[in-house]
């Protein structure tokens, strides 16, 4: 049986993977080696994830750390895809980057995975409602990593930014859904305003108004791309900074422990 402490046997390699394919990818060469690469890295450490999930009896989602692992697994497939289809040749190295500092997080903060789940996580909108929500928040951080690109460099060019917060707005929406489906299944209601679903709804909102500034303001650029910057901030909070909010001590189902 695979337990927290092997994920170092893939996590290496993984990243191993990972960081060369996103040197060769900024020299601009080889480019089937990029994918082969790259993609190699997401079967190993997509390996682990399926391992813990047989070991564990249940999908690794119940902890922050077990949340993480989803995290540096979607950040480097999400850079993958915007390579391919935009051709931004440092994307690949700044997703693997944030997705090595994850990794080292779990890697030298460890956490007990318990194989028993609450009846509340029982629920089959449990899973799917977490995946999709790790998938959003890595395709909206990738657009967030693109944005302070532009904002350093001074550019204006937001068609890949645009997409892929669409695409992270898009995922969140579905979250949500899975969420509330799950909600009522676990404790009798859709929507509870809860401290997490306050938070959930708020960012949401966050990126709904930055499609709206996109639309209605195209020229308006700089602001747009702040104003997506406040938004993963308050997405941040979302995901782990609940867990230290007063509001939310002893009175959120949602917090992880």
């Amino acid at each position: 049986m695979i337990d927290w402490n092997d994920l170092w046997l893939f996590a290496l390699p993984a990243l191993v993977c990972w960081t060369l394919a996103s040197l060769l990818s900024l020299r601009g060469k080889w480019q089937g080696l990029v994918y082969v690469s790259a993609i190699g890295g997401l079967i190993i450490f997509g390996a682990y994830i399926a391992l813990m999930w047989i070991s564990l009896g249940h999908p690794p989602l119940r902890t922050m750390g077990e949340t993480r692992l989803w995290y540096s697994f979607f950040l480097p497939l999400v850079g993958l895809i915007t390579y391919a289809r935009w051709h931004y040749r440092w994307i690949l190295l700044f997703s693997t980057m944030l997705s090595t500092v994850f990794v080292c997080v779990n890697l030298f903060k460890p956490e007990i995975h318990s194989r028993t789940l609450m009846p509340a996580l029982q629920s089959p909108w449990f899973a799917p409602h977490v995946i999709v929500y790790m998938f959003a928040y890595a395709t909206t951080g990738a657009a967030t990593l693109m944005a302070l690109w532009q904002l350093l460099r001074k550019q204006d060019h937001l068609t890949a930014i645009d997409n892929l917060t669409r695409v992270g707005l898009s995922f969140l929406t579905i979250g949500m859904l899975f969420g509330a489906l799950w909600a009522k299944e676990a404790w009798g209601t859709y929507w509870s305003w809860d401290p997490k679903e306050t938070w959930a709804a708020g960012t949401w909102l966050c990126y709904l108004i930055y499609m709206h500034l996109r639309s209605s303001r195209p020229r308006s650029i700089r602001s747009a791309l702040l104003w997506l910057l406040v938004c993963f901030v308050c997405l941040q909070m979302c995901w782990w900074g609940i867990n230290y909010l007063p509001s939310a001590q002893g009175m959120s189902a949602h917090t992880y422990n």
